[in-house]
């Protein structure tokens, strides 16, 4: 991140403040924010995913679903399940005698992915349920596997959002978090930023008519916990064995945790 996008600090006693993107706002309006992004982009979502990964996004979820060993039987959360690409892969996984929940904050993500998995032919064993990851309405110890696919980084108190995935989580179980995060190589990174500053809005524009939203989108990877960090993080909220694996030069990371 050169010197210009280094956003200022939140902290420093203003613990009313988090970040949207590069700018600070008050913790009490981030969320609303974050929803009007995914008002604005669930339509084209599907789309501006292919194009802006060149399709790659469907390689780092597949490596998900195989780290992820849940079998026939198992209840298995999807957090900011969007627009049901993991939730459809977890559901032939469980089979009928298991249960997949997607759980998304934003009502217009939800209705997009109900929409499509019900016409891929998908029912029985998923339940879609409009949560927010912070305050998840489900009882204690009761999912095989929780994941949490491109959505930890939307959220305003993701230490908050990471012990109550922990809690929600059976002993045993384990939390996938995929996201993106920072590249290995400083040359890539800084091809990684001149593509999200300057081709991911332009794209937005012309795809979906929201540049700002994926402006927003640009900041927000900038804004994410690094690999360690993470990593630490879901340490603290009380799982072990906590490793990560760097997919496409650490763009994109896969963090892995299980609870004791």
């Amino acid at each position: 991140m050169s010197e210009q996008q280094t956003p200022g600090n939140p902290g420093n006693g203003q613990d009313d403040v988090t970040h949207f993107g590069f700018r600070n706002v008050p913790k009490s309006q981030k969320a609303g924010q974050v929803a009007q992004v995914f008002h604005s982009v669930a339509g084209k979502y599907d789309l501006m995913n292919d194009l802006m990964s060149i399709g790659i996004h469907r390689l780092w979820k597949r490596f998900t679903i195989e780290l992820s060993g849940v079998r026939p039987g198992h209840k298995v959360l999807d957090i900011a399940g969007g627009t049901g690409d993991l939730t459809m892969k977890f559901s032939d996984l469980v089979g009928p005698s298991g249960q997949v929940v997607l759980a998304d904050i934003n009502a217009s993500m939800l209705q997009v992915g109900r929409s499509r998995l019900t016409d891929r032919g998908y029912a029985g064993n998923i339940e879609y349920v409009q949560a927010d990851a912070e305050h998840l309405p489900f009882p204690d110890n009761n999912f095989q596997a929780v994941s949490i696919a491109f959505g930890l980084r939307n959220v305003t108190d993701k230490d908050q959002a990471l012990r109550d995935m922990a809690r929600v989580l059976k002993p045993g179980g384990k939390l996938m978090v995929l996201e993106f995060s920072k590249p290995t190589n400083p040359l890539l990174s800084k091809v990684y930023d001149e593509y999200s500053f300057r081709a991911l809005p332009l794209m937005g524009k012309l795809i979906a008519n929201d540049s700002e939203s994926y402006k927003y989108l640009a900041e927000s990877i900038r804004m994410h916990p690094d690999q360690e960090t993470l990593k630490g993080m879901m340490e603290d909220a009380g799982l072990v064995n906590c490793k990560y694996y760097n997919m496409t030069g650490g763009v994109v990371a896969l963090h892995v945790g299980i609870k004791p």
